[in-house]
């Protein structure tokens, strides 16, 4: 007993200081973007969700940029719209992804990106808003294994795991299977623990969430978003059946 209350009088330091540097980097942010009139987008390692130094960002036709200590960059206002975006580094897989600019402010401006990982290895990657604070990511292999934070964190031989848990919002949160049966369902969704069993909610829906599906050979394979104006604690994502993504994309 006194080992656990020790663990937490340890841990609760350092979940305060990851939240207050949370509202800090939201406030540099807000602050840059009102003196220079930029807007900002971050960019993070979906293993441990540590910020990416060096990345090479390409931004519609606002330019090329290169993110900082914080994983930042920031840009000149275009209009409003929807813009690709295209992030590469050495050791992270190349992802695109679009951004949506609405009255001179960016829809979603987080992205966890993989890290290279060897060919045949399949990782999914959760990020949110600030609220809920927290989302569960879900993997079941049929008849096998289920991987979460409140079922198996890792099978025993290694083969499946949960990378990355985050409880105060924003993610990410990563799971990655090392082989894929080709025989094999899987179903991928993510659940609602802030508002577990509350099927009137609207939360999950107004989080922002999006699900990157990284695989193949070092493949951004696929890009969700969670459907807006929507009750529900669970959003079912997709199914992955004879290696082929089935596409689900329902809240309920």
């Amino acid at each position: 007993m006194k080992m656990i209350f020790l663990f937490l009088i340890l841990l609760i330091p350092s979940i305060i200081f990851s939240q207050e540097q949370e509202v800090k980097s939201k406030s540099s942010d807000a602050l840059t973007e009102m003196e220079e009139n930029k807007l900002t987008l971050r960019f993070f390692n979906a293993l441990n969700g540590s910020p990416i130094e060096g990345g090479k960002v390409m931004i519609g036709k606002s330019g090329n940029y290169e993110t900082d200590f914080d994983g930042r960059v920031f840009f000149d206002i275009n209009e409003d719209g929807k813009f690709n975006v295209t992030f590469t580094h050495r050791d992270y897989i190349t992802s695109k992804f679009e951004i949506e600019i609405m009255a001179n402010t960016l829809f979603f401006n987080r992205f966890s990106v993989s890290p290279k990982m060897p060919v045949g290895t399949l990782r999914v990657v959760l990020d949110w808003s600030d609220k809920p604070n927290d989302l569960d990511s879900h993997l079941e292999k049929q008849g096998e294994y289920h991987i979460s934070y409140r079922n198996t964190t890792e099978t025993s031989d290694g083969i499946a795991k949960l990378d990355h848990d985050a409880t105060s919002g924003y993610g990410p949160e990563t799971i990655t299977v090392k082989i894929i049966d080709p025989n094999a369902v899987y179903d991928y969704y993510v659940y609602d623990f802030s508002n577990r069993r509350n099927k009137q909610s609207s939360s999950l829906s107004a989080s922002k969430a999006s699900v990157k599906i990284y695989g193949g050979d070092n493949e951004l394979l696929q890009v969700f978003k969670i459907p807006e104006n929507a009750e529900g604690d669970t959003w079912k994502v997709f199914k992955l059946r004879s290696g082929r993504i089935d596409i689900v994309n329902v809240v309920e």
